[in-house]
């Protein structure tokens, strides 16, 4: 869950996975002028590019607990996600014993 007052910048920061538009993405990259996301759908590559004016412009929707955010091909919908691995749950199973 996102907090009221969390920015996308910051939530982008922290999260490991990206849906966007119902498709999830591992590879993405934000640095200090842009975030570029890129995913497969089925055989097709599909790349987004945001600047950070426009991920910093991004409001959330607690409805829908997802980031709306406009690019140059139009709006799109965002939802940040934190991904677990098997190390993780190791980690957790050595903290308990």
């Amino acid at each position: 869950m996102t907090a009221v007052n969390e920015t996308l910048l910051t939530a982008l920061q922290t999260c490991d996975m990206l849906e966007i538009d119902g498709l999830h993405a591992f590879d993405f990259s934000l640095d200090d002028t842009q975030l570029l996301i890129e995913c497969m759908d089925g055989r097709a590559a599909k790349r987004w590019s945001f600047s950070l004016a426009q991920v910093q412009s991004a409001t959330f929707d607690p409805t829908l607990q997802s980031w709306s955010i406009t690019g140059d091909s139009g709006e799109h919908r965002l939802v940040c996600m934190s991904a677990f691995s098997a190390g993780e749950e190791e980690e957790d199973e050595h903290e308990d014993a």
